[in-house]
């Protein structure tokens, strides 16, 4: 066997630390955790990060897709643990962080037909293990939902603008959260929720629910949050909804962060 050279584990006399080097919008098959299956099949876009001595040229890229291989298995916050300390030993790192990005698939019924369909998440799961080796650790939901203007309900003589929108829940936890727990509690605060299949009386109902439960992208915010601080089991979350406006060239949005203030 040819002996080659190994660039990367050269010096740099630069001396400037990188904080996050590595890989990244590696499309990759993974499996999640789900709760009424086991596990799901997806595909996922991942990005995968160390940090880099001062002192050091370059990474090893090619370890963070072995890395990935192994684990591939099973992808979730209950793994992050062993991927990040993995790759840590397996770069010489101090710290390490791992995004991974995939559509979650959810059978949901119609409402008064009880017509299956799928809907799909948009889910983003993020692990950070610190040079202490404290791990950190956020799960992340995108959620369409459906709104209806209260203020226009209230000055029109008939009807009142709807759109559909998206609320973006992300938590920190003492205990692991389920996905679908997430996708439930964010669902609940809207006007009404969306689903992949409608007949006619479902139609019905979704467009009376929505006009009977009007709300402003404040009020759906806020009432996510509630629900959230009231949980003792999340630590810190941040949510943000933005309402696609179907009347206005813009779109509304609000944010909610709990108190120590970290953004992701």
């Amino acid at each position: 066997m040819i002996k080659m050279k190994d660039i990367q584990n050269m010096r740099d006399d630069r001396n400037i630390p990188i904080n996050k080097v590595g890989i990244k919008n590696l499309r990759y098959p993974i499996k999640v955790l789900d709760r009424k299956k086991g596990f799901q099949s997806t595909v996922a876009s991942i990005n995968m990060y160390v940090d880099l001595p001062h002192d050091t040229k370059g990474t090893h890229m090619s370890r963070f897709v072995e890395m990935l291989h192994v684990f591939r298995s099973e992808v979730s916050l209950k793994s992050f643990s062993d991927i990040l300390d993995q790759m840590k030993q397996d770069l010489n790192a101090a710290s390490s962080h791992i995004e991974v990005a995939f559509p979650y698939f959810i059978e949901k019924y119609a409402p008064e037909s009880g017509s299956a369909g799928l809907m799909d998440y948009n889910c983003r799961l993020i692990g950070n293990s610190d040079p202490d080796g404290r791990l950190d650790l956020i799960s992340e939901v995108l959620v369409p939902i459906t709104s209806v203007c209260p203020c226009s309900k209230e000055i029109s003589d008939g009807g009142a603008h709807n759109q559909r929108g998206e609320a973006r829940l992300a938590t920190r936890f003492k205990r692991f959260i389920w996905i679908e727990d997430m996708i439930t509690l964010v669902e609940s605060a809207a006007s009404c929720e969306v689903y992949s299949i409608l007949k006619r009386v479902d139609e019905k109902y979704v467009t009376e629910k929505g006009f009977n439960n009007p709300k402003f992208v404040e009020d759906i915010v806020r009432d996510i949050a509630k629900k959230v601080i009231e949980d003792d089991n999340i630590t810190w979350f941040s949510v943000s909804v933005e309402n696609f406006e179907s009347i206005h060239n813009h779109s509304a949005y609000a944010y909610i962060t709990s108190d120590d203030h970290r953004e992701l």
